[in-house]
């Protein structure tokens, strides 16, 4: 039987016995605490969890797929002006970017990978798993050995937009989608929101962070933040067979809710039954950031795939969503190219599968392509 609390009596709890006397310890050293965090917690309701204390994804075991695509999966596009078509190196999409009217108040830039900037029609502005260089220290060194390059630069935010964050929102605390070297640049202005027991990767700089479990929601100004399920999982520790911290966070996706308007953050996720159940609580989404990376493995594909959706995985969770435009993310010439072929691999299988799918629900949703750096208005 999975257990139901408040994440914090697990296995290794999150505060207290060494947790605190380091504490105490920094106090002191900081003459009286002067840089604690002021951290709220929202767990109800609460979040399923394994015996042992750590976190599950909503529809754990075995999982089926609506699609598969077989063969000829990266057909080259006209659309697609590459380095090389084959596989699909450092590209830029040239074809039409039309939408559907939506009059729904969001200005969205994508700043490349997972990266989102938003601003609502009322002016505030948010920022979705921003990692605006590279990995944090030393892991962006390692991956440099192991992979032998890093990303290129992404698109940048000017230091006067970095001030005028209204709030950032983490999905979970992997390296490609948290990083402390730009909480530490965006310092103590925002509010923080992150899934459940996150708050203490943070760096200690009078920060204001809300945990929020899954369902749970909160008032911002006008907009409506919802923290809702993914299918992934969290850890922090990047050594191979070492997972002590495996599931001792949360990850969330995220609704965004202006005047009845709704912006849907998939996170990192697998394909799983939660997207039906998005929709059954919240309705049709507007505009849906969903991810189409990171799938793909020569020995353990599998496992990619359970944990990150495919680009025809990310049109049938479109589907389930009643998503009216969906907007990729996690392709791009900024990318790690973590678990894909390439750069715009997995953009090029996206438009592969709606052509082929034209007849079927998967190929009928309305597609907005971008490139790093597009700013549009929705």
């Amino acid at each position: 039987m999975p257990l139901f609390s408040v994440p914090r009596s697990g296995r290794q709890p999150h505060r207290g016995g060494p947790k605190i006397a380091l504490l105490l310890l920094s106090c002191l050293w900081l003459n009286g605490c002067s840089q604690t965090n002021q951290i709220d917690t929202l767990a109800s309701p609460p979040q399923p969890l394994t015996t042992d204390g750590r976190f599950k994804n909503l529809y754990p075991g075995e999982k089926t797929y609506p699609l598969t695509c077989q063969q000829d999966c990266y057909v080259p596009q006209p659309t697609l002006a590459c380095q090389a078509d084959s596989p699909a190196e450092q590209c830029r999409y040239t074809g039409p970017q039309q939408w559907p009217e939506l009059d729904a108040g969001f200005t969205l830039r994508w700043l490349g990978h997972a990266s989102f900037h938003i601003q609502t029609r009322d002016g505030q502005q948010i920022l979705l798993d921003p990692v605006l260089e590279q990995f944090d220290w030393p892991v962006n060194w390692a991956f440099w050995l192991s992979e032998g390059f890093n990303r290129q630069l992404p698109a940048k935010l000017t230091d006067q937009e970095l001030a005028a964050t209204d709030a950032v929102l983490y999905s979970h605390i992997h390296y490609d989608h948290f990083n402390k070297a730009d909480i530490s640049r965006l310092g103590a202005k925002p509010s923080y929101l992150v899934p459940l027991a996150v708050a203490d990767h943070f760096p200690q700089q009078q920060l204001k962070i809300t945990e929020m479990a899954w369902f749970s929601q909160l008032q911002l100004g006008s907009l409506k933040i919802h923290a809702l399920p993914a299918h992934h999982f969290s850890n922090r520790i990047w050594v191979p067979f070492l997972y002590e911290d495996f599931g001792e966070s949360s990850w969330n996706g995220w609704l965004l809710e202006s005047n009845g308007k709704k912006l849907f953050f998939a996170g990192d996720t697998g394909y799983s039954p939660h997207f039906a159940e998005i929709k059954q609580k919240y309705g049709n989404i507007d505009i849906c950031l969903l991810p189409i990376a990171s799938y793909h493995h020569e020995t353990d594909g599998a496992w990619y795939r359970y944990v990150h959706t495919t680009p025809e995985d990310a049109l049938s969770a479109a589907v389930d969503l009643g998503c009216k435009l969906m907007i990729p993310w996690g392709y791009g010439n900024a990318s790690w190219k973590m678990g894909d072929h390439s750069s715009h691999a997995p953009l090029q299988r996206l438009l592969t599968m709606q052509q082929r799918l034209k007849d079927q629900p998967q190929g009928k949703v309305p597609l907005l392509i971008l490139n790093e750096g597009d700013q549009v208005k929705l």
